[in-house]
């Protein structure tokens, strides 16, 4: 189930153009590459519609 998870965060986040992600599940963090990052609202509307809550951007 675990590997499941962070499979569904990843290709939410990836979904995003341009995007590219690492989730660590353990660390309860995605880290979020792009050559222009999407704004806030982007991100975190991708993960809340996975059906994940985003405690914080940094």
């Amino acid at each position: 189930m675990r590997l499941h998870c962070v499979a569904h965060v990843k290709k939410a986040l990836e979904e995003l153009p341009g995007v590219t992600a690492e989730v660590d599940l353990d660390g309860g963090r995605a880290v979020v590459r792009a050559e222009q990052l999407p704004d806030d609202a982007a991100l975190t509307s991708a993960v809340t519609e996975a059906g994940y809550k985003v405690v914080g951007i940094e």
